[in-house]
């Protein structure tokens, strides 16, 4: 008897590994584990431990509006030469946004951390549009993909495509990664991970870069 309820145990336990394996399959065969997984990753955005520490970045920000300039730190120039490639094929270049608040998020469909941190950048984007100039671009090999997913998750996102070798200071090891570039050209964030973009410190932030 003991011998019969082993065997089924073990039975039952291939099973479920079966099942297991079978859902694992169909979700990289159809291209939605990269949404599974992303889906999962937000329960970490919600704790806030990614985010970027932008109370530190402004606190650096307003000392360099003291009257000790001895101290202060040079600011990085933002490199406007990258070519960027809208949805309908139209190319523009960074530099055409000069003088704007620029948030610039690199991505692609296949990567689960981006997937993870989009709904919180298209909340931003809905509420900070007109403030800020939003440049969501795409690294897929096949734009058309990035078109698709803007398309069907509803975003609406200002998407692109590099037109150009992406500059040295863009090169990032990982991705996602977001740089923001102040009103006055300046590099004022590199993050690299994922993040919510959408909680109202980071929006904060945003508008004292004007």
């Amino acid at each position: 008897m003991k011998k019969d309820k082993n065997n089924k145990n073990a039975k039952k336990t291939w099973i479920q590994y079966g099942i297991f394996a079978a859902i694992a399959i169909a979700l990289y065969a159809t291209g939605l584990h990269t949404e599974v997984i992303g889906f999962a990753q937000r329960g970490l955005l919600a704790t806030g431990l990614m985010n970027p520490d932008v109370k530190d970045i402004t606190e650096v920000r307003h000392s360099e509006n003291s009257s000790d300039v001895a101290t202060l730190p040079t600011a990085t120039k933002a490199d406007f030469s990258l070519k960027l490639m809208d949805r309908v094929g139209k190319v523009t270049s960074l530099a055409d946004l000069k003088g704007k608040v620029i948030f610039m998020n690199f991505w692609a469909t296949w990567c689960p951390p981006c997937i993870a941190e989009m709904p919180s950048i298209d909340k931003l984007h809905e509420e900070m549009g007109d403030e800020v100039a939003f440049v969501i671009l795409s690294l897929d090999q096949d734009f058309e993909l990035a078109k698709a997913f803007d398309k069907r998750k509803g975003y609406d996102l200002p998407i692109y495509a590099p037109a150009s070798n992406l500059p040295p200071m863009y090169q990032s090891s990982a991705i996602p990664t977001t740089y923001v570039i102040d009103a006055a050209g300046n590099l004022a964030l590199t993050h690299k991970g994922m993040a919510d973009y959408s909680n109202s410190e980071f929006k904060d932030f945003l508008r004292s870069l004007k």
